[in-house]
């Protein structure tokens, strides 16, 4: 991956990406990146397609989401300048500070009676749900590339024929007896 220019939006992306890091953090993609701060070995948030997501008309908040990364970099300004912290004029303010700081600032955006906590509960969610379950992806095809959330979950491939199957039960037996109107593919007749 390349390094992005400073554009307007490249600075929202680098600042959501930075927040999705923060989520769920992972490697540097290149020596200089400044978004992703390498807290963590492997593939986070960011590698598992949040801003892909986070960009997916489906998930209904696609039209807030640069208005909360402008607010996430007040909040990041406002931030340092209570804490005597420098800003560096070449990112934007949130990927400007350090991991620990994000990480308290989120803490703080996404504390219990923060006014505007359900916004940044919502974008952390999403980040989540990039990792969790590769949501803007077809699963088999989101495994087959090496998907970061699901390999670290082992999530198991599917059979020749492109469905899972689980022979062996999560708990070691069976919960329930297969229901007598059950087709042979698991479809109710």
């Amino acid at each position: 991956m390349s390094e992005p220019s400073n554009s307007d939006d490249d600075l929202l992306t680098m600042t959501l990406e930075a927040f999705a890091d923060t989520i769920i953090p992972g490697e540097k993609r290149w020596p200089g990146d400044r978004a992703i701060a390498g807290v963590s070995d492997g593939g986070g948030a960011v590698a598992s397609g949040a801003i892909e997501l986070l960009r997916t008309p489906a998930t209904g908040i696609t039209e807030g989401v640069d208005s909360l990364a402008a607010m996430l970099n007040a909040h990041a300004a406002a931030y340092a300048a209570e804490r005597g912290l420098p800003l560096d004029d070449d990112v934007a303010e949130f990927v400007s500070l350090g991991y620990e700081h994000r990480a308290a600032l989120v803490r703080q955006l996404t504390t219990p009676g923060h006014p505007e906590k359900e916004g940044w509960v919502s974008l952390a969610l999403f980040c989540n749900m990039a990792y969790d379950s590769a949501a803007h992806l077809h699963t088999a095809d989101a495994i087959a590339a090496g998907h970061p959330g699901l390999t670290a979950m082992r999530i198991g491939t599917p059979d020749d024929d492109g469905r899972w199957r689980f022979r062996a039960y999560s708990y070691r037996r069976a919960l329930a007896d297969v229901h007598p109107g059950t087709t042979a593919s698991g479809s109710p007749a």
